[in-house]
């Protein structure tokens, strides 16, 4: 498995980029997006790890770029800046998935190799059990996020569908498909008291 690290920061990037290789995961670095979308030319990866601040830039401009490259690249945004609105926004332009700033080596290898988890951009969210839970407390699926987005958004239409698939900036049959297919419970982190 070969991987891009895409961040600004770079003492971050050559630490995870260790951690990784020593798990058996190759990893080249890029520090902004040209360079990014130069090595991902060459080396065409399995995954890409993109910062959502890179620098002046976003790195929800180089989601789309990549999956040009090669279509079933697994394309990870993390952030130290989490948002429902940025989430939905990384799900729409084919992020896979979307996780808080720092991600250990050991998490993102985690989230690699589960390939049950891993859904293709476009295709169907997977259906979860009862008895499916979270390996990190910290990590929300897209597909969690984007739900609480779009309640969030059909409780301020007061519940019309189509009031709340145009402030979603969606069709109203997707939306509809989207309530259809409602997340399955996942594990929450321990609360005091």
């Amino acid at each position: 498995m070969k991987g891009l690290l895409v961040d600004d920061d770079i003492l971050y990037l050559d630490a995870l980029r260790r951690a990784l290789t020593r798990r058996g995961i190759e990893c080249e670095i890029a520090a902004d997006p040209a360079t990014a979308l130069a090595v991902a030319t060459r080396i065409a990866p399995d995954f890409a790890l993109v910062d959502l601040k890179l620098g002046d830039a976003s790195g929800l401009s180089l989601i789309e770029p990549l999956r040009a490259i090669r279509a079933d690249m697994r394309i990870l945004l993390v952030t130290g800046y989490a948002s429902i609105a940025t989430a939905v926004e990384a799900i729409k332009r084919g992020a896979d998935d979307y996780l808080p700033k720092p991600v250990s080596a050991d998490t993102l290898q985690r989230i690699l190799l589960d390939t049950e988890t891993y859904t293709a951009p476009g295709a169907p969210l997977p259906e979860r059990d009862e008895d499916d839970t979270l390996e990190s407390p910290t990590m929300i699926p897209l597909h969690r996020l984007e739900w609480e987005h779009i309640q969030q958004a059909l409780a301020e239409t007061g519940g019309n569908i189509s009031a709340t698939a145009r402030l979603l900036g969606m069709h109203r049959r997707s939306l509809q498909r989207k309530l259809a297919k409602r997340p399955g419970p996942e594990r929450r982190p321990p609360t005091d008291g």
